[in-house]
């Protein structure tokens, strides 16, 4: 039995650092200062109901016992799923390396160039493969991203389109379940009509925006597609194409034979099934559309000295800036995912993914020769990995599965009575030989062993690719463990994260990612899990889910959880239409107006866009309170249409809101729901909750709240909690069993959203329990408010509550600093002199910083943290007395390289100390930016986002500025 306790590793600031801060705050007691902060009348009257706190050795061994539930089958069902070899390099040095996945989105470019060239990198890699001109940064799924690559094509219809009423979408009848299952959630609140029929059948006319097949078929066979897509474009309409990445190292590449679209999943490259995810979808597209694609975009620029660095690409697509304008309302990535899988493709470069693809299409070829010499016919004589064995008189496939069962082979049967086999990159002859064998023993025959695979290239010419690929100097020079390895150590030393020091981001809770919880992401038990197994192979999963939904209902005072949702924004429009079909339930379904403060993140209008409402913006106060006033007025006018009010708690201004339950009320009263926005529930955990507020359904950031990291900008889950009337129309999935009994269609391609990382929160809340929960939301407070206590004097704090406190965040003005010529980014680039990395800028006011400081911080970091911003503001005060140049001075000068710093060139007017070493602290752990101040304009408006230019640069002398 050990006496360690878990969360006195978790939080940071040891039992006599609260007391002093307390006296800094002005309270006596960290209590106090909660009675001061969060209204007594939304406080629990009893403390959480969780199962005692275990220690990390004891979590550890019952995630041992949970794992080995699971049963590690062979999997060839395909289906957008397969088995991958993830290279150990990548593994070691970036999925258990906190220097990558504690890294934050790559808003502040200057400290996170080595991301961005990974990203890239994966979008040369996308954009090579697929033969498209363009591609993001990675979306959430392949099916999520059907989804988007519909929406897209919806909005970029021509203006004779939008005059004709085009909303007719065909869907060739050979697409994954999953990605169907999707499109139909996409398009019904959009007006939409789907129509699902045979590719060869398809009409484009007046009335037809779209089109979307899959390649090969979810069927497995290789289509020639040019016929259909001269026809569509004929008739005014784009083609998506849903592609599988690896197959494109032998067919013809899409963006060959004319389509508009490419989209799929990068799960082949690198990235175990882990029972559905996560994995990187992709998303590449025409350089005509560029401006229309969903997602971010990496791009080449220049900083200001001349040198080339990347940066986030037309930023001004980001969904916080466009709110309910959106075409979509993706906020995220799968960053940490991308990165492996362009790593994958590095490591390999393009003979070796060539290698990789032709095994798959040779051991499916082996296998299909196999089981045609036992009489077996395969539907498909074109195919590259997947096969479609129709069964022999007297065999059903129902015989089959069962033989394949006892052998320990998961094949797919939802195809009538058939078995459809895929291979992948693991497949041995071994495992042919048994898949043989179930086939023989159910047709009572003997199978000759299979010695050899087969070496032809039996593909059609006219599918052959014959166009070179990842011809780039990135994807041609890494192919030894250790140049992979150099590389990759090279890309992390450019980059900030949490291994380096606080990233005070508002709105993100950049909080401790605990080692214990990240162990299981590279356990083979949770790993090797494919999402569409028997349940009763992925029993670990199931009830590791059910003690992580239990413990979650009970944070939130919630009936029923949905894991599905893969991000916040898809928590938030999955709670939208859940809201959605509860309305159409009682004839109500014209209700369609949602009330969203005026302080409200982004993604909220923008979610509400997409399931179909009107978003009404409801006013803040001049205390940046939501006005109640302005809420009643707005909800007693919209009362017939009324479908939901979106409310952040505590705000999105950092604050408890007073009259919380008030407005919950007034919803009420006038036929609408509750939606909250789980982005802040740090500060509620184990002291208020969403139910207890009188909420209907929230959504949680458990890549926030429940420490899962942000690797980069992804991956994020974003389970969605709701009452008993919602909780019937949870996300149902069209193959795993999972939802409320009138569930709407499935919003992510798995039936459990990314499961892999539910283990993450799931360590989280064993580790913590009720009393470790609540004292972290206790400190997480406290932190924020001691920062807002010790900084007050020189920062004004925008907004706080009705004690003058403020929540786990708050926003500090800095507008006034405008007379001296500096503004908040200005800040934002000195800091990371400072050795950190910036807050949250300019959101959600305007020549703003967001700080939250997470209960994980040290006292000593926040003192730091403290000093760095007195001193700023004493070098701002140095400009406004005269003694600094306003023009070239150390903030606007931020950050200030290594190379410009010893340049020999130096003149600005001041100490190169002063530059490097602000204060004496500094130089025990320097951080130095590889790049200056990037030039953000430059890169829009030479929009370059492919990793070729890359390499006429990597070498080249670098400019230092002045000389």
């Amino acid at each position: 039995m050990t006496t360690d306790n878990f969360v006195d590793r978790h939080i940071g600031p040891r039992e006599s650092d609260a007391a002093e801060m307390c006296k800094t705050i002005g309270v006596d007691t960290a209590e106090q200062l909660i009675e001061q902060t969060v209204p007594a009348s939304i406080r629990l009257d009893r403390p959480l109901n969780l199962p005692p706190a275990m220690s990390e050795q004891e979590y550890l061994s019952h995630l041992r016992k949970l794992g080995s539930l699971n049963k590690q089958y062979r999997s060839f069902i395909g289906q957008g799923y397969y088995g991958v070899a993830v290279p150990p390099v990548i593994v070691r040095n970036v999925l258990e390396n906190p220097a990558w996945y504690t890294s934050y989105t790559p808003y502040q470019a200057e400290i996170s160039q080595g991301r961005l060239e990974a990203l890239l990198n994966f979008q040369t890699m996308v954009t090579s493969l697929t033969a498209m001109d363009i591609a993001n940064a990675s979306l959430l799924d392949e099916a999520t991203a059907a989804g988007e690559a519909m929406l897209m094509m919806f909005g970029a219809r021509s203006r004779e389109k939008v005059k004709a009423g085009a909303n007719r979408f065909l869907v060739d009848n050979s697409v994954f379940p999953q990605t169907r299952a999707v499109l139909i959630t996409r398009a019904a609140p959009m007006g939409i009509k789907i129509e699902f029929a045979d590719y060869a059948g398809f009409e484009a006319d007046d009335t037809v925006f779209g089109l979307l097949v899959q390649y090969p078929s979810a069927s497995g066979e290789i289509r020639d597609y040019r016929e259909m897509v001269e026809k569509a474009h004929g008739a005014g309409a784009l083609v998506a194409v849903g592609a599988d990445l690896m197959s494109l190292a032998l067919l013809m590449p899409p963006g060959e034979w004319g389509a508009d679209i490419v989209y799929g999943s990068n799960q082949r490259f690198g990235l175990p099934m882990s029972y559905g995810g996560p994995h990187a979808g992709f998303f590449a597209t025409r350089d005509e559309l560029k401006r229309s694609m969903p997602g971010r975009i990496i791009g080449v620029s220049v900083d200001v000295h001349g040198n080339h660095a990347l940066r986030m690409a037309l930023q001004t697509r980001e969904q916080h800036i466009k709110r309910e304008r959106a075409t979509s309302n993706i906020c995220t990535a799968q960053a940490l995912l991308a990165t492996m899988s362009g790593m994958y493709a590095q490591y390999h470069g393009p003979e070796g993914i060539r290698r990789i693809a032709m095994h798959i299409f040779s051991t499916a070829c082996t296998l299909a020769k196999a089981l045609r010499e036992l009489g077996y016919t395969i539907r498909h004589d074109q195919f590259f990995d997947t096969i479609r064995v129709q069964a022999v008189p007297g065999v059903t496939a129902d015989m089959i599965e069962k033989i394949a069962l006892g052998k320990g082979i998961n094949l797919w049967y939802q195809c009538g009575n058939c078995a459809v086999i895929s291979t992948d990159e693991l497949t041995t002859l071994k495992e042919i030989n048994d898949i043989v064998s179930v086939f023989a023993e159910v047709a009572g025959k003997e199978a000759e062993e299979v010695t050899d695979l087969c070496d032809c290239f039996c593909i059609d010419d006219k599918f052959k690719r014959t166009s070179p690929y990842l011809q780039e100097r990135t994807f041609n020079s890494y192919h030894s463990e250790t140049d992979m390895m150099r590389y990759i150590k090279m890309l992390e030393r450019k980059d900030f994260s949490l291994a380096n020091g606080m990233i005070p981001l508002g709105s993100c809770t950049m909080k401790l990612n605990p080692a214990a919880s990240m162990f299981a992401m590279s356990w083979p038990e949770f790993a090797n899990i494919h999402p569409f197994v028997p349940a009763s192979q992925a029993e670990g999963y199931h009830r590791l889910m059910e003690e992580l939904g239990e413990a979650l209902k009970e944070i939130t005072g919630f009936d029923a959880v949905s894991f599905q949702p893969n991000s916040g924004a898809a928590g938030e429009y999955t709670g939208l239409m859940v809201i959605r079909q509860y309305h159409i339930s009682r004839n109500e379904g014209h209700r369609n107006v949602v009330l969203i403060p005026s302080s409200a993140h982004g993604t909220n209008p923008a979610s509400a866009a997409m399931a179909g409402n009107k978003v009404v913006v409801v006013e803040c106060d001049e205390h940046g309170n939501i006005s109640v006033e302005d809420l009643r007025k707005k909800a007693v006018e919209n009362r017939d249409s009324l479908s939901a009010a979106m409310i952040t708690y505590p705000s999105t201004h950092g604050v408890f809101e007073e009259a919380i339950v008030e407005m919950t009320g007034i919803i009420h009263e006038n036929g609408g729901l509750v939606y909250m926005d789980g982005a802040n529930m740090n500060a509620q955990v184990g002291l208020t909750s969403p139910g207890h507020i009188g909420a209907d359904v929230c959504h949680l950031n458990l890549h926030k709240t429940f420490a899962i990291p942000h690797g980069g900008g992804g991956p994020g889950m974003g389970p969605i909690l709701c009452n008993s009337r919602l909780a019937e129309f949870l996300p149902s999935h069209p193959v795993v069993k999972t939802g409320g009994s009138h569930g709407i269609t499935a919003v992510a391609a798995a039936p459990f959203g990314s499961a892999h990382i539910l283990t993450i929160s799931h360590a989280y809340v064993m580790m913590l329990g009720a009393e470790g929960l609540t004292k972290s939301t206790v400190y997480a407070i406290l932190n924020a408010n001691y920062l807002a206590a010790a900084l007050g004097d020189m920062y004004k704090v925008l907004y706080t509550g009705a004690n003058n406190r403020c929540a786990h965040e708050m926003i500090l003005d800095c507008r006034g600093f405008k007379d001296a010529g500096v503004d908040e980014s200005d800040i934002a680039k000195r800091l990371m002199d400072y050795g950190f990395h910036a807050p949250t800028l300019s959101f959600p006011v305007h020549g703003t910083l967001m700080v939250e400081p997470t209960e994980s911080e040290p006292k000593a970091e926040l003192d730091r943290f403290i000093d760095a911003m007195r001193s700023i503001w004493q070098e701002i005060e140095e400009i406004r007395k005269g003694k600094a140049d306003r023009e070239d001075n150390v903030l606007k000068n931020a950050p200030h390289t290594a190379a410009s710093v010893i340049s020999d060139g130096w003149s600005h007017s001041y100490q190169r100390g002063k530059a490097a070493y602000p204060l004496p602290w500094i130089a025990e752990n320097k951080f130095w930016p590889s790049v200056g101040r990037v030039d953000n304009g430059y890169g829009d408006r030479n929009l370059v986002c492919s990793c070729a230019p890359i390499d006429s640069y990597r070498f080249e002398t670098l400019s230092f500025g002045k000389e």
